[in-house]
């Protein structure tokens, strides 16, 4: 049935007053709004970004290479507050035209690298250090799938569902039915593929379980748009379970916390430069320094 209180007009023009929480920070143009350089740390990897699941999905596969070994993997973790505009910056802009979180400049690499959208950052990174991807041609194209089928869908769970269910001014039973159904299809995928497999793309953890927990588990859990009563989280016994198993990892536990600056004070690392960070300066640390 049609919505009876707007009809689009001819033409469309912009209304900043429109857009509900993030309309401080939405507009139709690209580029940068104001010039400054981002900061930059010791190691070669810098990593410009926010804890947001996207942003999550980065600092758990280096955190991850790290705890493998991987030492050529350290990184600096830099906070962009997209409520304050971070992201319009010359310097953030360079890194990403579209300015959205997470982007990632490697200096290891003559010249620097810069590498934007969190999939691509996933396989960028696991394809340099060759792992949490399989290097079989069929393994490697599952995980891909996986991959791929994140980045695809997520839009609809975040900008579509969590739009219209936790953000937007005004609710629209339309659009909440809309996205809400979808959301559950993509769950239903999800609860299948772990009723046959361990992990995501098979047997093997991977960047694809990586890219989709921070959405898809934390959603079952609650931890984003407090909706899982809502979607009848508990449906999907299997996600729970990946879910569950995912979260315990410490890489994961450590990874979650970083760039994040809301929440309980224990958990918020708004900056990472080294391991001994996650001791000794998670914001409760510092507010009692």
């Amino acid at each position: 049935m049609p919505d009876s209180t707007y009809t689009p007009p001819k033409v469309w023009t912009w209304d900043q007053e429109s857009g509900g929480k993030f309309a401080n920070i939405n507009r139709p143009i690209a580029g940068a709004t104001h010039e400054q350089a981002l900061k930059v740390g010791k190691h070669p990897l810098q990593l410009y970004s926010l804890a947001t699941p996207n942003g999550v999905k980065v600092t758990v596969l280096l955190e991850e290479l790290l705890e493998a070994g991987i030492q050529a993997a350290e990184y600096d973790a830099w906070l962009i507050n997209i409520m304050e505009g971070h992201q319009f910056s010359s310097g953030f802009v360079e890194i990403n035209p579209n300015s959205k979180i997470p982007a990632l400049l490697d200096n290891s690499t003559t010249p620097p690298t810069r590498v934007f959208e969190s999939g691509a950052i996933l396989l960028y990174l696991a394809e340099k250090f060759g792992k949490f991807i399989p290097t079989d041609p069929a393994g490697r194209t599952e995980c891909l799938n996986w991959l791929f089928w994140q980045m695809g869908s997520a839009p609809l769970l975040g900008g579509g569902f969590g739009h219209f269910y936790a953000y937007a001014p005004e609710k629209f039973e339309y659009a909440i039915n809309r996205y809400t159904m979808e959301v559950k299809r993509q769950l239903d995928v999800l609860d299948r593929q772990l009723s046959e497999y361990t992990y995501i793309a098979g047997d093997h953890y991977s960047i694809a379980d990586m890219a989709i927990w921070p959405w898809y588990g934390a959603l079952v859990k609650n931890e984003v748009y407090e909706a899982a009563e809502f979607i009848s989280a508990h449906e999907y016994p299997h996600i729970h379970r990946w879910a569950d198993m995912i979260a315990a990892r410490p890489a994961v536990k450590r990874g979650r916390i970083v760039n994040k600056a809301w929440g309980e004070l224990h958990e918020q690392l708004h900056e990472r430069h080294a391991a001994s960070d996650f001791v000794n300066k998670t914001q409760d640390k510092l507010d009692n320094s």
